[in-house]
């Protein structure tokens, strides 16, 4: 007889039988292998459930791709902006009701996408454009990331934003000035911080209210090094000034690479302009303060435009030469209780030290990135596209001193805005415009005092 067939054991026995029983001794084997034959249909009836029911899982992490310069003469800026976007990370991935208007603080990941996380990739372009367009080409095609973002020097950011209008990947810049960028006609580029033209324009109105305060501005000097950042934003002050009969005394473009820059130094000193404005990278910021305390030459006013001024290694570098210089800035810490200073902490608390004007544009355009990512709920290119599009965070949702972040058809920011700071000891302090301000404007230059 079949062992399928065999009878059950009889009811009440909980175990097999010790007992050599001519009649129920050959049941006991055949029951042991039944039972188990039983169980084990059970587990793979189980398991198929399993395999086939819905599996509950996180939702995939959304990649995004970052082009900064991690070595070479602006890594002290490009790991300053690394630290940033991985402190947007960390508002974005993880609960943070502290921080108060900021979208997405208060949950962690991105809401719309089930919880997703950002995931970022970074790669080191060392300030070389045809190194960022390369890797850009590798993040899209090897790495598979949903959108880019960069690329602090203008050059970087315009070969590799070329690369992503190609592929049709967005492209979002926290950082880069050159209007250049957003004149080419792109539909997959979007750019959050102030431009070229805002700066420029800034500066005119700063110094028609010096002029109405009896400061004494006859000329200034523009000294920009000659890549697309530097020319871009030299040749708006050059436009500004010419519009508001502004007189240049002179224009010195050079190269950010240069080991000595005495000559440039004495041009200016023999202008005598009032106003020197420097559009110059980290180590070419640091040796003209050096070149001129060394040539005896300090005018009423400097003026750098942000990058390597706000760089975190000059103000130790030069700080106590540079007494007085002025700068422009987005950014202010703010009060201790306000959301600025809670995010500023989080930072200082990853690096030691504070945001500066560039580290904090490129936080704040991270975060305005992953709002766009949540509103598209999805990794589709053409979904961020639209999101980007459609973005229009008010001055409460935002942690620069913008307007807001709305985009124009060519992807500027709009509503983007600037003031301008001055060092005093050992930090820039909001000097302009007078609502801004926490102390007054120091004219001329305390190393012009002599």
């Amino acid at each position: 007889m079949c062992a399928f067939l065999t009878p059950l054991r009889p009811a009440g026995m909980l175990g097999p039988s010790n007992k050599s029983d001519d009649t129920l001794g050959p049941v006991w084997p055949h029951w042991g292998m039944r039972m188990r034959g039983n169980i084990l249909a059970r587990l793979l009836l189980l398991a198929g459930a399993l395999i086939t029911a819905p599996l509950a899982h996180a939702a995939d992490a959304v990649k995004i791709g970052i082009l900064w310069p991690l070595t070479g003469n602006a890594a002290a800026a490009g790991q300053a902006a690394k630290a940033a976007a991985e402190v947007a990370q960390d508002i974005v991935n993880n609960a943070h009701p502290e921080l108060k208007g900021i979208p997405l603080a208060d949950t962690a990941g991105l809401p719309n996408m089930g919880g997703a996380k950002l995931e970022l990739v970074f790669v080191d372009h060392q300030g070389n454009p045809s190194l960022a367009q390369q890797l850009a080409l590798r993040l899209i095609t090897q790495d598979k990331v949903n959108v880019l973002f960069g690329a602090y020097q203008s050059s970087c950011s315009f070969t590799s934003t070329a690369v992503a209008e190609r592929y049709g990947i967005p492209f979002v810049i926290g950082d880069s000035a050159a209007s250049n960028l957003t004149g080419r006609g792109f539909k997959w580029l979007f750019r959050v911080t102030p431009i070229a033209t805002d700066f420029a324009d800034a500066y005119m109105r700063f110094f028609d209210d010096m002029k109405k305060q009896g400061k004494a501005i006859r000329s200034i000097a523009v000294v920009n090094e000659n890549t697309d950042y530097g020319t871009s934003v030299g040749d708006a002050i050059e436009a500004a000034a010419k519009k508001n009969n502004m007189p240049v005394a002179i224009r010195i473009p050079y190269s950010a690479s240069s080991s000595d820059v005495s000559a440039q130094v004495l041009q200016l000193r023999d202008k005598q302009p009032d106003v020197v404005i420097f559009i110059s990278y980290t180590s070419d910021a640091i040796l003209y303060m050096r070149t001129m305390r060394s040539l005896d030459y300090a005018p009423p006013m400097v003026l750098g435009d942000d990058s390597g001024f706000s760089d975190p290694s000059f103000i130790p570098a030069v700080g106590d030469i540079a007494q007085g210089v002025m700068n422009r800035s987005s950014w202010d810490v703010g009060k201790p209780d306000s959301t600025t200073y809670k995010i500023n902490q989080m930072y200082k608390a990853k690096t030691g030290r504070d945001l500066d004007d560039t580290s904090a544009r490129n936080l704040q355009g991270m975060l305005a990135l992953a709002d766009a990512l949540n509103r598209a709920g999805s990794t589709e290119p053409e979904k961020i596209q639209k999101a980007l599009r459609e973005t229009d965070l008010k001055p409460e949702q935002i942690m620069m001193g913008y307007r807001g972040v709305k985009y124009d058809q060519t992807g500027q920011n709009v509503l983007a805005s600037t003031y301008l700071i001055q060092l005093k000891g050992k930090q820039y302090e909001p000097v302009w415009p007078e609502k801004s301000a926490t102390t007054p404007i120091q004219w001329p230059v305390q190393s012009a005092q002599h």
